[in-house]
């Protein structure tokens, strides 16, 4: 496999304090915390809520472990040398039905864990050209932790991420969690119109994910679903003008807001938060494709621009993301499900639209990839 070796910026980045308070601007806080989990009523149940069925996977806050900095990595794309006929993935037997045109794929008859490491190099690829890759009847959930990590490893290193809950002796994992009558997600709702917060997963890493596994362990009945939008398709959909335009640019990408409501809910920050700088328009390493590559939750500003003049620019930018239902897709959880996904051609969003109290538990392992880069602009 080709490496790709990640450049150095001329000098690293400040990291700004903390933000306090309960405006963090753009940014809206769809976890729930360590403020609203309710230990005994996940592990036991009670009459209304049996209890969470991975219990293994139900998230601690280590508040006496602090992280240092992540150092840089020569990331290996795994994709570039895969085989295109993918024979591993797309075998006679698989059901395969694409949700869009453009993005989202549901694949039966294949199992994830036991892919050969060629396999797992089409997965890679897969991914990124389908950008949303939904897996059913899959084993991962019932797997040891540590076998699902090793599998996941093989994409690129690790993400410990700086704020969220993972399972105990497991700081790799993220866990999303909102438990059993955990109704802390209504005060979002108390100050925003929509609970849709689109992301590309902790962009403000200098090396963010690439290749991202996402696998159920509790869902609600109804409700809960993840949607994802084709950031390649998004670039395409402007003039080409716009796109000229747009080659060149760099923006902020802060974790600053998400550290300071993670204190907010008594949740740990155990690595300082960072910000880094990347281009608004990145090249992927495997297919070539260019992608957009702002979100509202981590994007803060364009480089060299004015705050009016950045503000009006992402505001046109982050619109475009969300009106953009032709090249959007919509991931219902069932039983079993794993989505594999290219944070760095797709975003997403969880959606908090269920009432009912039940129980939303899932599990990402996160690989990192290479730092962003951009290639020159191609015209039409």
């Amino acid at each position: 496999m080709a490496p790709i070796a990640t450049p150095t910026p001329p000098s690293p980045p400040a990291t700004p304090s903390i933000v306090n308070g309960k405006d963090f601007g753009n940014y809206k806080e769809q976890a729930a915390g360590a403020k609203s989990f309710n230990k005994r009523l996940e592990e036991e149940g009670n009459e209304k809520h049996a209890k969470a069925t991975h219990i293994n996977y139900l998230p601690i806050w280590d508040t006496k472990t602090k992280y240092p900095p992540l150092k840089p990595f020569v990331h290996t794309e795994h994709g570039l040398n895969a085989d295109k006929a993918f024979p591993d993935i797309l075998t006679p037997t698989v059901k395969r039905d694409d949700l869009t045109p453009t993005i989202g794929t549901v694949l039966e008859g294949v199992q994830l864990s036991s892919l050969s490491n060629d396999g797992k190099d089409q997965l890679a690829l897969f991914a990124a050209q389908r950008k949303v890759l939904i897996f059913r009847d899959q084993d991962f959930a019932s797997l040891p932790i540590d076998e699902a990590l090793k599998f996941g490893g093989y994409f690129g290193r690790h993400h410990i991420h700086p704020t969220s809950g993972a399972p105990k002796g497991y700081p790799e994992v993220h866990v999303v969690h909102r438990g059993a009558d955990d109704r802390s997600g209504e005060i979002l709702l108390e100050t925003r119109t929509s609970t849709v917060a689109w992301h590309s997963d902790v962009s403000y890493e200098r090396q963010p994910p690439g290749t991202t596994f996402l696998y159920i362990l509790d869902t609600p009945t109804t409700g809960g679903d993840t949607l994802f939008v084709n950031m390649v398709e998004a670039y395409k959909r402007l003039s080409p003008g716009f796109r000229e335009r747009l080659h060149g640019l760099k923006a902020v990408h802060s974790g600053i807001e998400q550290a300071g409501s993670a204190q907010m809910r008594e949740s740990h920050v155990r690595r300082e938060p960072v910000s880094h700088v990347h281009p608004l328009i990145r090249t992927h390493p495997a297919t070539g494709e260019k992608a957009l590559y702002v979100n509202p939750q981590f994007t803060r500003s364009i480089v060299g621009y004015k705050k009016d003049e950045s503000d009006a620019l992402l505001k046109f930018l982050f619109d475009h993301i969300a009106y953009g239902a032709d090249f959007q897709v919509r991931a219902r959880w069932a039983k079993n499900s794993v989505v594999v996904w290219d944070n760095r051609v797709a975003g997403h969003s969880a959606t908090l639209d269920w009432d009912t109290g039940h129980r939303r538990h899932l599990a990402r392992i996160t690989p990192q990839a290479e730092e962003p880069y951009e290639t020159p602009f191609e015209g039409i």
